[in-house]
């Protein structure tokens, strides 16, 4: 199998480039001399990212699109044959959620998270596919912890990422029959310090933020440039990751108790009394990586060190074990504070 550039010889397409994962990437792949297609709803704020980067010696480009269209993400590809010739490593890393019960959550809304969540990463991994097809590269996909795993109040996100994951597996066993050589990864981080939860529309009557253990964007970032240079299935960010899927398969119904243990009564209330309508339909807020503080995913990173045995990963992962259960102990109210 044909080997992957390194990084500083590679161009890199990043959506959702503009906060968040997809802005800390590419601040990590400009640090590592890679040159860069940016691309994100916010023009503004894009575009200082981008002089940002190419003011300290980098290279990148900005392309304003919205992932939900076609013609757009077709801009992004065009974009960068223009400016490079071609590309190495396409990440969809753009993304949104909503907070809301499943039956509060309009349909329209719904639709328009799939646009994003899940057409948004088909359309650009056809791109990437017609274009890596022969001549081989990395398509990259964000999926989540809750791709395999249903987290309350987040029913349509996560019907969003089990998409993504169906959709990205199903893609790399049909590019392995035809034997090309386009390496396929989905990344899975479990909850990051991103402004993401600001960015969610929000059909409750509080506040959320990141649950219990957050770790940083940067190891997400990582873990997205690790795929870049080396051939993977996927990665998860955070040992919380790994604990939740297993426990899923092996105990659903166990499962089900715990994800659900004191959900509020009346959490998700009537569309008149949301909160915010989030960056669901326009760009919001952009330009920051961080929310909040988080932590290194030492899980991650042994992972992503082929030296590390697998006796070290299930040490790891049994401490993420004990960040959750110490997390939810000190939560008396349940999973209603513990999204809190």
């Amino acid at each position: 199998m044909k080997s992957l550039k390194p990084l500083k010889e590679q161009v890199i397409v990043i959506t959702g480039a503009s906060s968040g994962i997809g802005l800390a990437t590419a601040l990590a792949a400009a640090r590592k001399g890679a040159r860069l297609v940016l691309a994100a709803r916010n023009a503004e704020a894009l575009r200082a990212i981008a002089r940002d980067i190419t003011n300290d010696g980098g290279a990148a480009i900005a392309v304003t699109a919205d992932v939900s269209h076609r013609d757009d993400v077709q801009k992004i590809a065009n974009a960068a044959l223009s400016q490079y010739g071609g590309f190495d490593t396409w990440a969809n890393i753009a993304g949104l959620g909503i907070y809301g019960k499943i039956e509060d959550v309009s349909i329209e809304d719904s639709r328009q998270l799939f646009d994003i969540n899940f057409w948004g990463t088909v359309y650009g991994t056809l791109e990437a596919a017609a274009h890596l097809r022969n001549k081989g590269g990395v398509i990259i996909n964000m999926g989540s912890v809750g791709s395999d795993v249903p987290l309350p109040l987040h029913g349509i996100y996560c019907a969003s990422k089990h998409a993504v994951k169906g959709f990205t597996d199903t893609l790399r066993i049909e590019l392995k029959a035809e034997k090309s050589p386009v390496s396929v990864t989905l990344i899975k981080p479990s909850a990051i310090g991103t402004p993401f939860f600001r960015h969610a529309k929000n059909y409750t009557d509080a506040e959320y933020k990141a649950p219990p253990p957050v770790y940083a964007p940067e190891e997400v970032a990582n873990a997205v440039l690790y795929a870049a240079t080396h051939r993977i299935r996927d990665i998860y960010v955070g040992s919380a990751g790994p604990l939740l899927s297993r426990a899923q398969r092996a105990m659903p119904a166990l499962m089900d108790w715990y994800q659900g243990r004191g959900l509020p009564e009346g959490a998700a209330q009537a569309p008149h009394q949301r909160i915010s309508e989030g960056s669901l339909y326009a760009a919001g807020d952009d330009g920051r990586v961080h929310e909040g503080k988080g932590a290194i995913s030492v899980y991650t990173r042994a992972v992503t060190n082929p030296g590390i045995t697998g006796a070290t990963l299930a040490t790891l992962t049994a401490a993420g074990a004990l960040a959750i259960y110490a997390a939810s102990r000190s939560n008396a109210k349940g999973f209603g504070k513990y999204f809190r």
